[in-house]
């Protein structure tokens, strides 16, 4: 399976650890593009990048994972993108406004990889 076949991910995360887990174990299936803010993740995808599904952290300095779902998602090129939000915050009131908002998961770290790699394919379509 060449790389021209593999869906693009972008994963959005100010945490250098977590970011780096998620990269290792995602890029075996995927194209994984990595952004260490929402705004360095803004400036990417207003540059035309089109993932096919976004990871988002909630928790970040400056544009927090909230906002920065907010400003893909008025982005007419990207409306159709999945987002699911990765995120340490395990509150029912978060979950619960995720799914209000639009998100397709709402995913808590630590994850476990399978379910992880499974909630991306559905959230896909694949």
């Amino acid at each position: 399976m060449g790389n021209k076949s593999k869906k693009k991910i972008l994963l959005v995360d100010d945490d250098e650890i977590g970011l780096i887990i998620t990269e290792n174990f995602l890029k075996r299936k995927f194209e994984v593009t990595t952004t260490r803010s929402g705004k360095e993740a803004l400036d990417y995808l207003l540059k035309g990048f089109v993932p096919d599904l976004v990871l988002l952290d909630i928790i970040m300095p400056h544009m927090d994972g909230w906002e920065t779902y907010n400003r893909i998602k008025v982005i007419s090129f990207l409306n159709d993108v999945p987002v699911i939000f990765l995120t340490s915050i395990s509150s029912d009131f978060e979950k619960n406004l995720a799914v209000e908002m639009g998100a397709n998961d709402y995913i808590i770290k630590p994850y476990e990889p399978k379910d992880l790699l499974k909630r991306i394919r559905k959230a896909m379509g694949t």
